[in-house]
């Protein structure tokens, strides 16, 4: 590993910075389709040059896809050989009590056609509920299509940590596990901290600058009113009431503020370079609006935090009353304020 690469698997390589999708997936705001493909062409030059993606993102393959297709015949194969693409894949939740190997595989081959490619990258599976038992099954599948040819790496989403012990225990050979990780939520540095070190699984972490929150555009703002912008903002802002309240927030990023002016970078940058140096940490996943955001993401990989840096944080998240539980299981009780907000059944269909 050096500041700016990790090796997740033996021989595969990626950036510690991802460029993530779900911006490009539609409710954020109309895409033009030519722009996005230049725009993620951009990232790769900036040293961003992994991808993460899903089946359920509308669109987002698909312009993956057409980015690799230009980077070949502008560059060729060698340049579009470096882009390292992570995509998702989420059965529905009405579709689990059916699940078949049939409906992995098409959902694998749904992806490869999409992304122009003949071999995924990784495959990170999600699963919605954990009374349904398929998902053992489902892993097992998808640990075949990597056997066959078809996947490189297998890694899971948001699983919690005696869940990703039985698949682990099953034999399937996860590399990572896609997860939420920020200094408002630390959920993954307990129990599942713990089994990624004894089984070397790596985190890829989203919500690093919680939707947006977690930047100077927030910083000595009175606290949001509903309805917010979008469903992004609706699900950050639970994090922060969870995490202490819009009080304890505002001493987080003037805190981040002070850390950032030190380094002369923003509170977004420090934000998501915290977490990479948290343990267990490959990379930490951030959306780009446009090519100077894409640009200023690559700047987290220049940043390295002193030791005064970490207690400065390390004292504010003291303060704070955590989130509760394991991983993703606030977001997961569909009854409660975080589960409630979640789409189930985003690839009906689609396959």
């Amino acid at each position: 590993m050096t500041a700016k690469t990790f090796e997740l698997g033996p021989g595969y390589t990626i950036s510690r910075v991802i460029r993530g999708g779900w911006q490009l997936a539609g409710g954020h705001g109309a895409i033009d389709r030519e722009q996005a493909v230049t725009d993620l062409i951009t990232t790769f030059d900036a040293g961003i040059w992994t991808y993460d993606c899903a089946d359920i993102y509308t669109g987002v393959e698909e312009l993956i896809g057409a980015a690799r297709l230009r980077l070949a015949s502008e560059r060729g194969l060698d340049a579009a050989a470096r882009m390292k693409v992570h995509t998702k894949l989420v059965p529905d939740l009405e579709r689990l009590a059916s699940i078949s190997r049939d409906y992995i595989t098409g959902i694998v081959d749904q992806s490869l056609r999409r992304l122009k490619t003949e071999r995924l990258d990784l495959v990170q599976f999600h699963w919605w509920d954990y009374a349904m038992a398929g998902y053992i099954d489902a892993m097992g599948w998808l640990n075949e299509l990597r056997l066959e040819g078809k996947v490189r790496n297998v890694g899971t989403t948001n699983f919690d940590t005696p869940r990703l012990a039985e698949i682990l225990a099953a034999g399937v050979p996860l590399v990572s596990q896609q997860l939420q990780y920020s200094v408002l939520d630390q959920r993954p540095a307990g129990s599942l901290a713990a089994l990624a070190g004894q089984h070397g699984i790596s985190f890829l972490c989203y919500g690093s600058v919680a939707g947006g929150f977690l930047s100077d555009k927030w910083l000595d703002v009175a606290e949001p009113q509903t309805p917010l912008e979008n469903r992004s903002l609706v699900k950050y802002k639970l994090i922060i009431d969870d995490f202490g309240g819009w009080d304890l927030f505002q001493v987080l990023l003037s805190t981040l503020k002070a850390v950032g002016d030190r380094h002369g970078v923003d509170i977004a940058t420090i934000a998501s370079a915290w977490v990479l140096e948290q343990p267990h940490v490959a990379a930490v996943i951030v959306g780009a609006r446009n090519q100077a955001h894409a640009l200023a993401n690559a700047g987290i990989m220049d940043v390295a935090l002193t030791p005064d840096d970490k207690t400065a944080i390390g004292a504010v998240i003291a303060e704070s009353r955590g989130l509760e539980g394991d991983v993703y299981t606030l977001e997961r009780d569909r009854h409660g304020r975080h589960g409630s907000i979640m789409h189930y059944n985003l690839n009906a269909g689609r396959v």
